[in-house]
C-alpha cells in the first residue's frame, strides 16, 4: 500500500482525503448516518481562514457540520496563543469535552494551530487530556485527512507537528462561512520578531503564495458571487520575499484590482515600516481597494518601539500618516496600541496619546500588556503596575471613544454604499453591514438583501457605528 501513496502534495492529500471517504462512507451505512463536526475557531482572521480549509477537508471526506461541539463526532479546536490566557480557556473547553466522548467512545477531539507549535502545550496534552485524538500545527494544516487517517486506522492519538514549513500546498478544499466575501492568504509567517509577540516562533518565517495562484483563486471566488476580498498575511507590505518572480506588495494588488466582477479589496494587515509610496499610489488610483487602512501603532514612544522591535519611531510614524492623507484625504485609518509595556513611563504614554490626537483614529485595538513566556518581553525589567497600567488604559480608551464619536459624526446624513453582511443579533427585523471604512451600520431590511451593496442612509452616529435606513428612490 505505501507504494501506493503519492509522495507530491496536493496529490499525497487526495490520496488520503479518498481514503477517509470510503471509511466514512462505510460507517454511514452501518450506522444509518454520517456523522458531524465542529471546528472551533480561536484568534486571528488566517487561523479563521484556516478553519475554513478545515472545514472543507471534513465537509469533502463526508462530515456534515454540526451546530455545537458537545453533540459532534469531530470537535477540531483550531487554537491561538498570543495571549496565554487563550491557552487557558482552551484546556477549559477540551476538559468539559470528556464527558462527552465517555457518552461517545468513538467521538473524536483533535487540537491544532498555533499553540500546537510549543513543544510543551503538546506535552501537556499528551500526559494530561488523554482523550485528545489528533495533535497537529499550524504548517500542517493540510495534512488533516492524513491525519485522521492513521488514527481511524490504530485508534491511537495521532501528534504530527512539523518544526518549520518551506512549502504551500494549493487546491485542498475548503468551506466559505460567507458567500459573499471571503480572505485570502497571500503570505504566511512573520521575520519581525517584535519583542512581545510569539507569531514568528509558531508561524514560521514568511512564505508568499505565487501572485498567479492567489489571482486564481481570487477569479474562482469572484465566480462563485463573492463581492469582497480581504488580503491576509502576518505582514502583507512584505508579499513577495522568496519567490522566483520579482514581485512587490503594490504589484500584487493592482493586479488583483484589475479583476472583473470584484467590487470591494481590503488588506490586513500591513507593518508600518514596510508600507511604501507605491501601496498608498496604488489605493489612491483603484476605487476598487476600500479606503481603509489598518496601521498597528502600538505604541507612540520612540524608546519603547525600540524596545518592542517595531523599526520605526513616532516621528516616522507620522510622517507615513500625513503621506497617507495626503494622496487619500477620505482615509479610515485604524489601529492597535499596548498600554504599559515594561520600561513604559509617563511620557511615553503621553506620546502614545500625542499620536491618537495627531491622526484621529477611527477606532483602535487597545490592550494591556501581558507577559507572553517565549518572547524576549517577558524577561525584560520594569514591569509596570497594573494599577498604573488600568488608569493609562482607561485614559487612552477614552481618548479613542471621543474621536471615534467625533469622526463618525462626518458622515451622518450621507448616503453611502454597505455590504450587507447578516441578521442584527439584537434588534429584530434590521440588518447589519459593513461601509467601505470598515464602520459598521444597522438598518431594517429583509434577508434576501444579505450579500448585496446596498445604499444607506446613514440617521445617526453611535460612536463607533451607524443607524440608518435604505435609500429610497424619492429620497
Amino acid at each position: 500500500m505505501e507504494n501506493l501513496i503519492p509522495t507530491e502534495e496536493p496529490l499525497r492529500q487526495e490520496y488520503f482525503m479518498s481514503e477517509v471517504n470510503d471509511i466514512i462512507h462505510a460507517g454511514a451505512i452501518d450506522k444509518g448516518r454520517y456523522p458531524t463536526y465542529k471546528v472551533v475557531t480561536f484568534g486571528c482572521q488566517m487561523n479563521a481562514r484556516d478553519s475554513e480549509k478545515l472545514s472543507g477537508i471534513l465537509s469533502g471526506i463526508g462530515y456534515i457540520e454540526a451546530e455545537n461541539e458537545e453533540d459532534a463526532d469531530l470537535v477540531l479546536f483550531n487554537t491561538c496563543t498570543v495571549r496565554e490566557n487563550a491557552n487557558d480557556r482552551l484546556y477549559g473547553r477540551v476538559g468539559q469535552l470528556k464527558k462527552s466522548k465517555e457518552k461517545n467512545p468513538d467521538m473524536i477531539i483533535g487540537i491544532c494551530g498555533c499553540m500546537m507549535q510549543e513543544a510543551e502545550e503538546v506535552e501537556k496534552i499528551k500526559k494530561s487530556y488523554r482523550h485528545v485524538d489528533l495533535v497537529f500545527g499550524t504548517h500542517n494544516i493540510y495534512k488533516l485527512a492524513e491525519i485522521l487517517f492513521d488514527h481511524l486506522k490504530t485508534k491511537k492519538q495521532v501528534v504530527d507537528v512539523m518544526e518549520s514549513a518551506d512549502m504551500i500546498v494549493e487546491k485542498l478544499p475548503n468551506k466559505r462561512q460567507f458567500s459573499f466575501k471571503s480572505g485570502v492568504n497571500i503570505t504566511f509567517g512573520c521575520n519581525n520578531f517584535c519583542s512581545y509577540c510569539i507569531v514568528p516562533y509558531v508561524r514560521g518565517r514568511e512564505r508568499s503564495r505565487k501572485p498567479e495562484e492567489i489571482i486564481d483563486e481570487i477569479k474562482s471566488l469572484v465566480a462563485d458571487g463573492v463581492k469582497e476580498i480581504m488580503l491576509l498575511g502576518q505582514n502583507v507590505n512584505s508579499y513577495g520575499r522568496g519567490l522566483e518572480e520579482e514581485i512587490s506588495f503594490a504589484t500584487l494588488l493592482d493586479r488583483i484590482a484589475q479583476i472583473d466582477g470584484l467590487e470591494r479589496l481590503r488588506f490586513m494587515t500591513p507593518h508600518p515600516k514596510d508600507l511604501s509610496d507605491e501601496v498608498i499610489e496604488v489605493m489612491k488610483k483603484n476605487k476598487k481597494i476600500c479606503k481603509h487602512l489598518h496601521l498597528p501603532l502600538q505604541s507612540g514612544s520612540s524608546s519603547i518601539l525600540k524596545k518592542m522591535n517595531r523599526v520605526y519611531t513616532k516621528e516616522g510614524y507620522l510622517d507615513l500618516v500625513r503621506r497617507i492623507k495626503a494622496a487619500i484625504p477620505d482615509i479610515s485609518l485604524t489601529t492597535d496600541i499596548i498600554v504599559g509595556f515594561p520600561g513604559e513611563s509617563e511620557e511615553d504614554f503621553l506620546d502614545t496619546l500625542d499620536v491618537v490626537k495627531e491622526v484621529r483614529y477611527d477606532s483602535a485595538f487597545t490592550f494591556i500588556y501581558s507577559k507572553r513566556s517565549g518572547t524576549p518581553a517577558a524577561k525584560m525589567e520594569d514591569q509596570i503596575d497594573p494599577k498604573v497600567i488600568k488608569d493609562r488604559f482607561d485614559r487612552l480608551l477614552k481618548t479613542v471613544q471621543d474621536i471615534a464619536a467625533e469622526n463618525t459624526k462626518k458622515n451622518e446624513g450621507k448616503c453611502m454604499p454597505v455590504l450587507v453582511e447578516g441578521e442584527d443579533e439584537h434588534l429584530e427585523g434590521y440588518l447589519t453591514g459593513k461601509l467601505e471604512n470598515n464602520l459598521t451600520v444597522h438598518f431594517k431590511g429583509g434577508k434576501r438583501l444579505i450579500g448585496e451593496i446596498v445604499d444607506v442612509f446613514l440617521d445617526e452616529a453611535k460612536g463607533f457605528y451607524y443607524m440608518g435606513h435604505i435609500q429610497t428612490s424619492e429620497e
